[in-house]
């Protein structure tokens, strides 16, 4: 039987669940970054549903209805909220981040305005897709990525690869260079987004890799806007190098708590650096817009959709590094 939509408030209804999941570390590890799961937790939290009932005061969506999912609900109450960074409400309810379960269920109550209506041309697939894509378009959005800009993305696993596109065909830039250890990814990047491409090499200092992939890249006098989506120690120390003086720096990645970093190149260079985390006030809106209007592709991300019941092998294929996103279908 389905559940009830009984609500407080005139912003929650019920979804039918049919896709997606990709927590990887809470599957493998048990933790990312801060946020440890110490009971059992459903996962999923890159998502997309059909509407199945609606609270009494919903007006925008009804039964029926195709939607992306924004996968964390603020408070709306507290000066960061009210400010517009929503993201770094410190009440967050987070979909699959303890003590939160995740989407991965046949039914998720969701808000009304956390909830995306996908356009007849955006399949369930891509609406999925819209949360690491928002991921990217924050990335962006706070680095200030210009058109003309010559940008480096340190790490093209799913987030880097859609940072290497957003960048590239949202936001303008002329040179997007992919940096990573995996010759198949970087070749992915390749033709999917990045104009160049720079595989990393051990034995190198920081100092040493940055001149390489200035040179190789034609980043002339570095780059205007250095990304890492990586969260590794040496990338993060190679991103100072990289960049121009005068340069941006964003750390999306998110790595070990503790790390070597060279802060007196960044002084010197009047680096602006800044931190990203997941996305705020009109980042799913962009990343939808973007690809219903055909400006932005991510079908080709989508290695495979298995149903419910193949869910372990899909998170043991992305493990291993397997393709690139495997979506899962909800339980039926």
């Amino acid at each position: 039987m389905a559940p009830s939509t009984k609500t407080a408030q005139n912003l929650s209804f019920v979804l039918e669940k049919v896709d997606v999941v990709n927590d990887v570390h809470y599957y493998t590890h048990g933790s990312i970054g801060k946020y440890v799961v110490d009971k059992p937790m459903v996962l999923g939290h890159e998502s997309a549903g059909v509407v199945h009932a609606v609270g009494s005061a919903v007006k925008s969506l009804k039964v029926g209805d195709q939607v992306a999912m924004e996968p964390g609900v603020p408070c709306r109450r507290c000066v960061r909220c009210l400010e517009g960074n929503y993201n770094l409400c410190p009440d967050m309810a987070f979909a699959a981040t303890p003590p939160y379960d995740g989407t991965l269920a046949k039914f998720y109550r969701m808000p009304e305005d956390f909830c995306y209506k996908l356009p007849s041309n955006v399949s369930m697939q891509e609406g999925a897709m819209l949360e690491p894509t928002a991921v990217a378009v924050h990335f962006c959005r706070l680095a200030k990525v210009s058109p003309g800009h010559k940008v480096v993305v340190f790490g093209v696993g799913p987030v880097g690869l859609l940072t290497c596109k957003v960048a590239r065909y949202v936001f303008g830039a002329t040179t997007v260079v992919g940096v990573d250890v995996n010759e198949k990814r970087l070749a992915f990047a390749k033709e999917h987004g990045a104009t160049h491409v720079y595989q990393s090499k051990s034995g190198s200092t920081p100092q040493q890799s940055a001149e390489v992939i200035i040179a190789e890249c034609g980043l002339g006098d570095g780059a205007d806007v250095v990304i890492d989506a990586s969260g590794a120690e040496p990338c993060i120390q190679t991103v100072v190098y990289v960049a121009r003086n005068g340069g941006t720096f964003t750390q999306g990645g998110m790595g070990k708590t503790d790390i070597m970093f060279p802060i007196g190149i960044m002084c010197g260079k009047e680096l602006h650096m800044t931190g990203s985390f997941r996305y705020s006030a009109g980042d799913y809106q962009l990343a939808l817009d973007m690809i219903a209007s055909g400006k932005l592709s991510v079908k080709e991300l989508i290695s495979e959709t298995v149903p419910f019941e193949e869910a372990k092998e899909a998170f043991d294929n992305v493990k291993r590094g397997n393709g690139i996103k495997w979506l899962i279908e909800g339980p039926k």
